[in-house]
């Protein structure tokens, strides 16, 4: 025997029998074979069940693969949380395509963008959006495919983009189409933009092996048993849902699928189909909250999962009392939505509200499926003390981190420089290994859970001919958690008011991007002419 070669490794090979890669399409198969019956997707009146579910995702897949979709192909969707939207996250990869989400809330400009970007081939879009993607197809290069969902249940009086329906365009697929798991596991699965600007393209790609992880991660975090009920009050564009649409097939759970965030229909979806489990950005605490009248008694307690600012703690006692638990996570699109959980530990019960305050206001520890997290010093990769107060920047590594940017070298060179992923985020290390923000370093602002770039509103109050000079900052915000506020320096002699620059912003922004407040000011700035941000922070805080 050659002494060189480990017996460990020697004739003990990879075959069919001991290895497939790993890939969330497997989930919906499982769900499919063990539980067919059960009910999958409640949609309206819709009820499915997982059989259907599994057949009209394989339908989908034919249906692409037979108009020429094949590996690394992609496959754009403009879709709210409907049964498509969960479709296509099954059906688009079975063809071993990549499915790029659209952000419903984007303007026309952007879009385009991005469909460029993707070299999208093919576009599934709801007429809801008829009026933004006409004009988002008209400025695009890439000419796609357009098939359009018209929704059964909330008919939408739009106009037709494609030559082709979707319910009609799922009937010339096969129920029964034969898919076959990712040739690599490493293969991209989806694609997910960061950035509204064009000048900095932030497509974020994820492969099979990190879906899996994430999806089998979620049901561990949120303590799903078999068959939970899945509210959609997070959007399915962002971070594929946080990977949810492949969580919930592991343990054969129901989606319940909201077209619009409304507080009636959360409560009365929340009350009437049994929902045990949801996500969102605050703005869902403050409209649950806020329901007035609409609000229903609840005979169980709901798992609420919240990211960006963690919430106060008197709304944190308000979600208890209407029925609520609720977990802060942390993450960001290039870790696959979240990848840290605000771990609660039963001891800090005991503890003075003062104190449970300032545990709940932290990130928290890593997911099991991150392989570690740490706050470093950014020039000398060193980790910071773990005092609470030295401030670094936090990393990621692992599994469940992007391949990179899509055709962005440098960027993705950048991200990952020294070994680590670098999320731009500032924040300390607590001595129990708990991590806390304390800044961002790219200024980046979390508005109803959603990224807004500084930097891009500033770009276009410095368009406007009055405008001096412009800083743009998060103002905290009860509702959104955050919005965007301008300090602005004028010209010598303009009387441009704050309304007129705010229509003025709305008319080259997305309508979430714009600044909610504008304060005109001599802007503070250091020696070198630098604007000072941190003061500009301290009195958006106090407007």
């Amino acid at each position: 025997m050659d002494a060189t070669v480990s017996p460990f490794a020697k004739g003990l090979d990879k075959t069919d029998a001991n290895y497939a890669a790993l890939s969330p399409l497997s989930f919906l198969a499982r769900a499919a074979d063990v539980f067919p019956d059960h009910t999958a997707i409640i949609h309206g009146k819709q009820r499915t069940d997982y059989r259907t579910f599994y057949k009209r995702s394989k339908q989908l897949a034919s249906a692409l693969s037979r108009h020429g979709i094949g590996k690394e192909d992609t496959v754009s969707v403009m879709l709210p949380n409907v049964p498509p939207m969960l479709e296509a996250h099954y059906g688009v990869p079975m063809t071993k395509a990549v499915l790029h989400s659209l952000n419903t809330r984007l303007d026309a400009a952007i879009i385009a963008f991005q469909l460029d970007h993707a070299n999208c081939k093919v576009l599934i879009t709801d007429r809801e959006y008829a009026s933004v993607m006409k004009e988002a197809l008209e400025l695009a290069t890439v000419k796609p495919t357009v098939i359009d969902y018209s929704d059964p249940e909330f008919p939408q009086d739009s106009e037709q983009l494609g030559s082709l329906d979707y319910e009609d365009f799922l009937q010339s697929g096969d129920t029964e189409f034969t898919w076959s798991l990712p040739d690599d596991e490493w293969d991209a699965i989806t694609l997910n933009y960061t950035s509204g600007t064009t000048g900095n393209p932030k497509g974020v790609v994820y492969h099979h092996r990190g879906a899996y992880l994430l999806a089998q991660a979620n049901v561990i975090t949120a303590s799903m048993a078999k068959h939970p009920v899945y509210l959609w009050t997070l959007p399915m564009f962002h971070c594929n849902g946080w990977c949810f649409p492949w969580s919930l097939s592991i343990v054969a759970g129901t989606h319940v699928c909201l077209r619009w965030v409304r507080p009636k229909a959360m409560w009365d979806l929340i009350a009437d189909e049994g929902v045990t489990h949801l996500c969102g950005a605050p703005i869902i605490m403050s409209t649950l909250l806020n329901a007035g009248d609409d609000k229903r008694d609840l005979d169980r307690e709901v798992e609420f999962f919240t990211a960006a600012a963690p919430p106060p703690e008197s709304v944190l006692a308000a979600m208890k009392t209407a029925g609520f638990n609720v977990t802060h996570l942390y993450g960001l699109t290039e870790v696959y939505g979240p990848a840290v959980v605000n771990d609660w530990k039963g001891e800090w019960d005991s503890l003075p509200l003062e104190q449970q305050a300032q545990k709940k206001a932290r990130q928290g520890v890593r997911y099991v499926a991150l392989e570690d997290l740490k706050v470093l010093n950014p020039e000398t990769m060193e980790p910071v003390p773990a005092d609470g107060q030295t401030i670094g920047e936090v990393m990621f590594r692992g599994n469940v981190v992007m391949k990179g940017y899509l055709k962005n070298q440098d960027a993705t060179d950048e991200a990952f420089k020294g070994g680590w992923f670098h999320s731009g985020d500032l924040g300390v290390m607590h001595p129990d290994g708990y991590i806390q923000l304390k800044d961002r370093s790219k200024d980046i602002i979390i508005s109803g859970g959603e990224n807004i770039s500084s930097i891009e509103v500033e770009d276009v109050l410095y368009k406007h001919p009055d405008v001096q000079a412009a800083a743009v900052v998060a103002r905290p915000d009860e509702k959104w958690g955050e919005t965007p506020c301008a300090f602005v320096e004028l010209k010598s002699g303009s009387d441009t008011t704050e309304n007129e620059l705010m229509a003025f912003c709305k008319e080259h922004l997305a309508s979430f991007k714009s600044p909610r407040k504008i304060v005109f000011c001599d802007l503070p700035k250091t020696s070198t002419g630098k604007i000072q941000k941190f003061a500009l922070r301290e009195q958006a805080k106090a407007l």
